[in-house]
C-alpha cells in the first residue's frame, strides 16, 4: 500500500470514528459545518487549483440550491413551498443550479485574474440584493426557515449523527470525484488550459468551452453542499450567500491549500473552530479581525496553505533519530582523510 492510500485509510477511519467519540454538538458544528463549508470551497479549488479561475460565485451558487429546496420542498414561513419530494426536488435544485454556475462561467471565463474575480463577485453581489429585495418569491430580508432534512428510509436526518454521516459520504464521493478528475482527460486538458490557454487553443481544443464544462462540474459540487447547508441551519436568507461568505470561501480555500483536494476541508475545519470558540474569547464583531489574522499568518509561513506547512513540517523532521554508527576498524588502522 502506498502512503498515500494508507493516509487516506487512516484519514477515512477516523472520521468514520469520530461521532463515537464527540459530543453531539462536536459532530454536528465543527464536524458536519466544516463537511460542508470544505465541499463547497473545494468546488472552488476545481476552478482555482486545476482550471486557474477564481470564482467568488460559489457560495452564491451553493445559495441558489439552497433557495430552491425551500421553495420546491417545504418550510414553515408561509410563502410557496411546494411539498415535491426529496427525491425530486434535491436532484432539480442541484441541477438548476449547476447551469446558473454555467451562466456565470460563460459571462467569466473569457477574462483571466482579477477581471474574473471581480465579474463573479458583482453577479454573486446583485444576486444578494435581488434576494434581499425581492419578497414574492424569495421572501426578502426574512428568507426561508423550517427547511429541514426529509424522514428517509426510516432515519431521521436532521439528528447530528446520521446527519453528519450524510455529509461525510458527500464529501468522500466529491473528494474522490476531485481527485479522478485530476488525471482524467478532462482534468489533464482543463490543467493544461491554466498552464498555456494559447497552446491549447492552436491545437484545436475549445478552450472556452473547457472552462465553462469546469464551472458546471463546480457548480454541481457547490450546488449540492448548499442543499446540506440549508438542511444545517433550517433556514435561508441573504445572509446566507452575502459578500462576506463569499469571502470566506475564498479563506477557507487559500488557508487550507487551493492546490489539492484535501486543503478545503482543512481550512474549514479550522475556520469552524474559529467561528465556533473565538466568540468566547473576543466579541462577535471582530471575528473576521481574527480570520483576517489567520489568514495572514498562513499565507506568510506557507503561500500552499496549512498542507503547504504540514509538508514542510514533515520535511524538516529528520528521518531517523540516530546516526548510523561507523563500521568497525581493525585495530590499529588509521582513519582515511576525505577527499576534496
Amino acid at each position: 500500500m502506498s502512503p498515500r492510500a494508507a493516509t487516506h485509510l487512516v484519514a477515512g477511519l477516523l472520521l468514520l470514528a469520530y461521532p463515537l467519540v464527540a459530543s453531539p454538538f462536536f459532530v454536528f458544528q465543527i464536524g458536519a459545518y466544516s463537511l460542508i463549508l470544505g465541499t463547497i470551497a473545494l468546488s472552488l479549488m476545481i476552478l482555482a487549483g486545476y482550471g486557474g479561475m477564481v470564482s467568488l460565485a460559489q457560495m452564491m451558487v451553493a445559495g441558489v440550491a439552497g433557495y430552491l429546496v425551500a421553495i420546491l420542498g417545504t418550510n414553515e414561513s408561509g410563502l410557496l413551498g411546494f411539498g415535491w419530494p426529496w427525491w425530486l426536488y434535491v436532484p432539480v435544485a442541484v441541477l438548476i443550479a449547476s447551469v446558473v454556475a454555467s451562466l456565470i462561467g460563460l459571462l467569466a471565463v473569457r477574462s483571466a485574474g482579477i477581471y474574473m474575480i471581480m465579474i463573479t463577485l458583482a453577479v454573486a453581489t446583485a444576486f444578494f440584493y435581488f434576494a434581499r429585495q425581492n419578497y414574492a418569491v424569495l421572501n426578502g430580508f426574512n428568507g426561508f426557515h423550517g427547511v429541514v432534512p426529509p424522514h428517509a428510509f426510516g432515519i431521521a436526518w436532521r439528528r447530528p449523527i446520521p446527519f453528519y454521516y450524510l455529509c461525510l459520504a458527500v464529501a468522500a464521493a466529491f473528494y474522490a470525484a476531485a481527485l479522478y478528475g485530476e488525471r482524467s482527460t478532462f482534468g489533464l486538458a482543463l490543467q493544461a488550459v491554466r498552464d498555456n490557454p494559447r497552446r491549447m487553443r492552436a491545437l484545436g481544443f475549445n478552450v472556452p468551452a473547457l472552462r465553462v464544462f469546469a464551472f458546471f462540474l463546480a457548480g454541481v459540487i457547490a450546488a449540492t453542499a448548499g442543499v446540506l447547508l440549508v438542511w444545517f441551519n433550517s433556514q435561508i436568507s441573504p445572509g446566507t450567500i452575502s459578500v462576506a461568505a463569499a469571502i470566506d470561501t475564498l479563506v477557507i480555500a487559500v488557508v487550507g491549500g487551493i492546490r489539492r483536494p484535501a486543503g478545503p476541508y482543512f481550512g474549514a475545519l479550522l475556520f469552524a473552530v474559529l467561528q465556533n470558540f473565538a466568540i468566547d474569547l473576543i466579541d462577535p464583531e471582530r471575528f473576521n479581525t481574527v480570520i483576517g489574522i489567520v489568514f495572514l499568518a498562513v499565507v506568510l509561513l506557507s503561500p500552499d496553505g496549512l498542507l503547504g506547512l504540514f509538508a514542510r513540517l514533515r520535511n524538516a523532521v529528520p528521518t531517523r533519530s540516530f546516526a548510523e554508527p561507523e563500521p568497525a576498524r581493525p585495530a590499529g588502522a588509521v582513519p582515511q582523510r576525505s577527499r576534496i
